[in-house]
């Protein structure tokens, strides 16, 4: 990514997406609006003792001039619109009141297990007043919600998500997040020092949230990194003490939430899987083995009672405490589900199970009560139902986590120690301290040694280095620093030392926006799973009858002798024979895998994206890629550098090469025009090339500047002129065939001429173009082998549009396009029934990004480019483009078969499970053996998306490179 751009410094690379209307802080908010009909002291009055006497209301201030309010507030206790029903009760008109505000958090989801529950989770949300917009996603666990905060807050959503969907809930941040510090105290003897800690905190300017914890002696504090750094926070809790009462504060790194619940479920499906199996293989041995191994079995056909054997007692006693202690997370899904008017994985599991076990123990008291009874009990069937689910949720939760291995990847690539240097009003250095990076604050001077990561984004403000900037960009080769360029957090200096000062710190760094857009697009729903959401609706009460007909259409038939009675098992009857056809098809169907099918791969996708300097914003741009048939291109800055350059140089008389730089050097180095730093660049490369230094250069008179034409000036006592056809007409210096030729040549492939005339005569000239990108040619050849054609869409005139369509290979070209006239253009296209994506850079090409299918920001670009795409390309390369669409149809293909996993586990299963074959070849699937099967369609299924983490770009950037320096190379033979 180009990231030399000297302005923009004070705005973030990647702008937040959720600007909030009114300033939020956790306790208090401000509240400004407009009241009609302020005319004097009274009115005011009137207006602050209507809202000054309300409970909740801190403080009124009411402008006569501007005929504003500035309302400071507790949200908690009072609404806003309670606010302006009072100004209105008061006699005045109320204008410009922010009725509906935004507000943002995350939450995390304990127990979600298909997207039955996902759903029931955004149902009981949609519910909650307040909530604008809930994205609940079943692969990360997790739930994105914006809610207007003057009617609800994150304990009203969290209360809902528990009572109302009955699932745990856990706040992972909200809006007021984004700068976070915490810190272990010392020095605390009692509770009255968290009060004294907690208000000196709060008293400081930018801080907006104090929380302390008592028990951990902790203290998080939410700030604004504009206003308040951390070690000002630190210095403020040191200086709180009185006399020998000192306080100590250190930095706490508290675990990472998403990590350690990862590992917390993990451990629990292991050790509740091992508890299974510690009571269910005894019962299986008694059961299927020891039987058939006589005469060790023996011994479990004595008789306790009647017809009670040990082994059926034995089974009894061991299956218990699997059903109902180990097994009683599904009870508690079935009930939770059940109440809330859906059925999920937990009501088949619970249905199966319990119907084994209950008829296990009508058989054991028929077994007591009769001296004749003869009865098959399924004690097995229940606990190792409930162990091979329990082992298949073990293994999808190991998969899952290595979903977003990518983005942990990011999240790792700052350093966690940075140097920090003290200097003089000169500049000399003071000292030298190696602090933590969470100390870092805003215009810090940092020390870069040699093989050192970056720890935030900065500028150079002194040295040379080269930065590696593949980790966050992709790009392979290291980039040039020196004073002025920026840099980026997490990056990596190869070589040099330089001292960067801290321009973006904590959440507002690259790294951190990429982080929190990739976390955005992991948690958003693909429009295709829309088909898993409506499937799973009706997938369980589906199951449910299709087991009950099961079990009627082998119960009736063996009742009534229909089929033969060999068929059944010597130690069953037909009503036993029928439930175990019907238990294995309640466990084999499956809703899980059908849940996990999109999310899991939109997770990997995005997260290997970013690591290839690919940013997808989400399901939706992830899904309309693999559509995209047309692709609209920008010309300047997207398929060109965007950077003048000379591409073609000659001479016109006898002069020799280097006096004829060093005079256009002379000349032209004056001039702030880009055609004339090109001019100057090229003509500096000349002069070293025959062993001059640039400092041997002779001073131009009498310069003057002729706007449009050139520039003018005396070096020595020759007169010199050095700029275009019109320059040398407007001084009679003669063009001669020579001349004019190679003008007309080199202005027909849209390049300007800047010619130099010494003493009247045309000694030379220069011509100078926009390069095309080295790897534009190669983009547009391999889209074309896509099927996907391609469009230049340019406000440049047609000469220069034509020139760089023929170079490139794109034939439909549009030039002299304003940026409006650019969105037009792409709905003339989407119009002719093509799907069409937009790559740009400028400002003026986001209404076209906006209204294309997919909009493709270069990364080097502007900001509002970058809002408005959804896909930024971060190395500015346009082989990304093939990248994108690439992975798109990659991850689609993933989807697609995943849907065949999942649907197919279902759909060939549920026969088998029901007996379809044992009629024809004797086979039939045990209710154990089912739920194993049920289990390998969930972890198949994560498995199959893991497999994109072995996705390689369709063009190998080192192909590109060699592109870029062979063309490089065969551009300066034929300048110089």
């Amino acid at each position: 990514m180009e990231i030399n751009r000297k302005d923009d410094l004070s705005s973030p690379l990647l702008q937040h997406p959720d600007d909030v209307v009114v300033a939020i802080s956790e306790k208090t908010r401000t509240l400004v609006f407009k009241v009609v009909g302020i005319t004097c002291a009274s009115c005011v009055a009137s207006i602050e003792a209507a809202l000054g006497g309300i409970e909740g209301v801190q403080s009124v201030m009411v402008s006569v001039l501007q005929g504003r309010a500035v309302v400071k507030y507790v949200p908690e206790i009072i609404a806003a619109k309670r606010i302006k029903e009072a100004v209105e009760d008061a006699g005045f008109e109320v204008a410009d009141f922010p009725e509906q505000d935004n507000a943002m958090c995350r939450v995390k989801i304990k127990g979600m297990a298909c997207t039955s529950c996902s759903e029931s989770v955004e149902r009981a949300l949609r519910t909650v007043d307040g909530i604008k917009k809930a994205v609940v996603g079943l692969a990360l666990g997790e739930a994105k919600i914006h809610f207007d905060p003057n009617i609800t807050n994150t304990n009203h959503i969290i209360q809902a998500i528990e009572d109302d969907a009955g699932f745990g809930a856990e706040l992972i941040s909200s809006g007021n997040d984004l700068s976070k510090l915490y810190l272990k105290l010392g020095g605390i003897t009692s509770s009255d020092d968290f009060t004294i800690i907690q208000r000196s905190l709060e008293s400081l300017e930018g801080v907006n949230h104090v929380e302390v914890d008592p028990g951990q002696q902790i203290v998080i504090i939410s700030y604004e990194p504009n206003v308040v750094g951390p070690r000002s926070l630190i210095q403020c809790i040191q200086e709180a003490g009185e006399g020998s009462n000192t306080y100590q504060a250190t930095l706490y790194t508290p675990p990472r939430g998403g990590e350690m619940e990862r590992q917390q479920e993990i451990l629990m499906y292991r050790n509740q899987f091992l508890w299974s199996c510690l009571f269910s293989v005894p019962i299986f041995v008694s059961s299927m083995v020891l039987p058939m191994l006589p005469p060790s079995g023996d011994w479990l056909e004595y008789k306790v009672f009647n017809m009670l054997s040990v082994g059926m007692l034995l089974r009894w006693i061991l299956c218990t405490p699997v059903q109902f202690v180990i097994g009683k997370r599904f009870y508690a899904g079935s009930y939770n589900a059940l109440r809330r008017k859906s059925a999920n994985m937990d009501v088949l599991v619970a249905l199966g199970t319990n119907a084994a076990y209950f008829y296990s123990i009508y058989v054991i008291v028929k077994a007591l009560s009769s001296d004749s009874f003869e009865g098959q009990d399924f004690f097995e069937t229940s606990s190792m139902l409930i162990s091979f689910i329990l082992l298949g949720k073990y293994l999808e939760v190991l998969a899952k986590g290595k979903t977003s291995d990518a983005l942990a990847k990011l999240t790792e690539l700052a350093p966690e120690t940075a140097y920090l240097l003290t200097l003089d009003s000169e500049g000399n250095l003071i000292s030298e301290t190696e602090i933590d990076t969470q100390l870092i604050e805003k215009n810090d001077i940092l020390k870069i040694v040699p093989g050192a990561k970056i720890p935030v984004d900065g500028l150079v403000i002194d040295g040379q280095c080269h930065v590696n900037e593949s980790m966050i960009t992709g790009e392979a080769l290291p980039v040039s620093k020196g004073p002025g360029d920026k840099v980026i957090g997490g990056t990596v200096n190869e070589n040099g030392y330089i001292r960067v000062k801290a321009t973006h710190v904590g959440s507002e760094t690259t790294l951190s926006q990429i982080v929190e857009l990739v976390e955005a697009a992991q948690l958003a729903k693909a429009p295709v799973q829309k088909l898993a959401d409506q499937i799973a609706k009706i997938f369980v009460p589906i199951v449910v009858l299709a087991a009950f007909l099961t079990w009627l259409g082998w119960f009736i038939p063996g009742e009534t002798g229909l089929y033969p009675r060999s068929w059944i098992p010597t130690s069953m009857d037909a009503f036993e024979f029928a439930l175990e056809f019907a238990i294995s098809v309640l466990v084999i169907a499956c809703p899980c895998a059908l849940g996990l099918a999109t999310p899991t791969a939109v997770m990997v996708a995005t997260g290997k994206g970013a690591s290839l300097g690919v940013l997808i914003k989400g399901g939706n741009a992830l899904q309309n890629a693999h559509k995209i048939k047309t692709i609209v291109f920008d010309k300047t800055g997207t398929l060109t550098v965007g950077k003048p350059a000379v591409v073609s140089f000659q001479l016109f008389c006898v002069i020799s090469e280097e006096d004829f730089c060093g005079m256009t050097i002379a000349a032209e180095i004056n001039s702030e025009h880009p055609i004339a730093k090109a001019v100057v660049e090229h003509a500096r490369l000349l002069r070293q090339k025959h062993g001059f230094e640039n400092n041997q250069l002779t001073e131009v008179k009498d310069f003057k500047v002729h706007p449009g034409a050139g520039v003018s000036g005396k070096i020595g006592e020759k007169a010199i002129l050095v700029g275009n056809r019109r320059l040398m007409q407007m001084f009679n210096v003669p063009i001669g065939g020579e001349v004019d030729t190679y003008v007309s040549e080199n202005e027909h492939l849209a390049r300007t001429c800047v010619l130099v005339a010494v003493e009247e005569i045309i000694a030379g000239g220069f011509a100078v173009t926009d390069p095309v990108k080295p790897e534009a040619s190669l983009v547009i050849s391999y889209l074309r082998s896509m099927h996907i054609s391609s469009v230049m869409v340019t406000g440049d005139n047609w000469a220069t549009a034509t020139a760089i369509g023929s170079q490139v290979g794109i034939d439909r070209v549009f030039a002299e396009t304003d940026p409006l006239g650019k969105a037009d253009k792409i709905k003339e296209l989407q119009l002719q029934g093509a799907s069409v994506a937009m790559v740009g850079d400028g400002i003026n090409d986001s209404p076209a990004l906006v209204a294309a299918d997919v909009g493709m920001a270069i990364g080097a670009g502007t900001d509002v480019a970058i809002e408005a795409a959804d896909i930024v390309l971060m190395k500015s390369n346009l082989e990304d483009v093939v990248t994108a669409i690439d992975l798109s149809r990659k991850t689609m293909s993933r989807i697609r078969l995943n849907y065949m996993w999942a649907l197919g586990y279902n759909i060939l299963g549920v026969p088998v499970a029901a007996g379809v074959l044992y009629p024809l070849i004797g086979i039939r699937l045990p209710p154990w053996l089912a739920s194993a099967c049920m289990a390998a369609s969930s972890v198949s299924v994560v498995c199959s998306s893991l497999l994109l983490q072995y996705y390689n770009k369709p063009l190998e950037a080192k192909a590109v490179e060699r592109n870029y320096i062979s063309q490089g190379i065969e551009e300066r033979r034929g300048a110089v």
